[in-house]
């Protein structure tokens, strides 16, 4: 057993055009103060973090940790999550994530992927340069359009998707394995890999590759119905990164978990501030605690309700809380009766 690091933030979402918000300097000194001790760093922000320089030269990669370090913060993981959304675009999806790429990929979905694999390599080397051992991203999508499908899924479409995804990955999941980082994918409705079934068929189509890891988040399992509490227990093993995000499912008469096309706050699946939402995160804490995990608990933040602010701000204490510090001697070591060999073979009357 384990005690989890914590608490952390991932800044991805409190980024903006305004100090604190608008630096790495004092956006750090913004949640150190809020009782954060590690931050998440996503790579496409240049105001973070100039991710090419971060590949290239280690000793940039010790600046950015000194600074980070200043106010009491140590740089959990770097993400890219919307770098890795681009490994793979479905022709329905390629307008709407011009805005993810740069100009020259605009409506080119070779481009972007081009451009998505060099991101995710430069992320493996800069990962590795600031001695971090896992990095959190998405896998992109061919398949969604078809997750729930009329007509029927023509034979072999699967297959032939997952065989696709699996050959952009390899190359990418091989440099990851040269350096010790282990890539963790976060399981989430619009990739390709949104739950367990589809994470293993991932794995089997790239022959088991142990850097294929999860960064777990509870929050897209509420709103899927899955069980998020025996999921820990079949993936335990593959989990190296964790997002602390909650959610709850309110279905009516009305909707369900496709949310009738509303904005997030009238559907029935939404994410909340965290203990706003139904995630049982005392169960979380406790399973991977027992399972060993000895990474970060990393709030991500996402309320269609609440303030982004009020949400930083409760987030730590709630993450301190429920931060398990596991026990080094069972509770019943005072009746140890210390017996031998011969006392079992006693005892049992052998």
């Amino acid at each position: 057993m384990t005690t989890i690091k914590g608490p952390a933030i991932f800044l991805a979402q409190f980024m903006g055009d305004e100090p604190p918000f608008n630096n790495l300097d004092d956006i750090c000194g913004y949640m150190a103060g809020l009782g954060y001790q590690g931050v998440q760093i996503p790579t496409w922000d240049s105001r973070l973090i100039d991710l090419e320089k971060a590949a290239d030269s280690k000793d940039y990669c010790d600046e950015i940790k000194g600074r980070v370090a200043e106010h009491g913060l140590e740089i959990t993981e770097l993400a890219s999550h919307l770098q890795g959304q681009m490994v793979a675009v479905h022709p329905a999806y390629d307008t709407m994530y011009n805005a993810f790429a740069p100009k020259e990929a605009k409506d080119n979905r070779k481009a972007k992927m081009e451009w998505g694999t060099q991101q995710l390599l430069l992320n493996a080397k800069a990962s590795a340069n600031m001695g971090l051992t896992a990095h959190p991203t998405f896998s992109g999508a061919l398949l969604w359009p078809f997750v729930y499908p009329w007509p029927q899924r023509p034979a072999g479409l699967v297959d032939m998707a997952f065989k696709e995804l699996a050959d952009r990955w390899r190359p990418i999941l091989n440099a990851f394995d040269e350096v010790g980082v282990d890539v963790g994918y976060e399981l989430h409705p619009g990739e390709d890999l949104h739950d367990g079934i589809s994470f293993e068929m991932f794995v089997e189509a790239l022959d088991g590759h142990e850097r294929a890891q999860i960064n777990y988040d509870p929050s897209h399992f509420v709103l899927q119905q899955l069980d998020y509490l025996q999921f820990i227990d079949h993936y335990h093993e593959r989990i190296c990164a964790f997002h602390v995000k909650d959610a709850e499912f309110n279905p009516t008469g009305k909707q369900g978990v496709y949310g009738g096309y509303q904005g997030w706050a009238d559907r029935a699946g939404r994410f909340r501030s965290l203990g706003d939402g139904q995630v049982d995160f005392k169960g979380i804490f406790s399973k991977l605690s027992k399972y060993g995990y000895d990474s970060w608990a990393v709030l991500e933040w996402e309320c269609a309700i609440k303030s982004s602010e009020q949400g930083a701000a409760e987030g730590a204490p709630f993450i301190a809380d429920h931060i398990i510090e596991v026990t080094e001697r069972a509770f019943d070591d005072f009746a140890d009766a210390g017996t031998d060999e011969a006392g079992n073979r006693s005892i049992l009357g052998l």
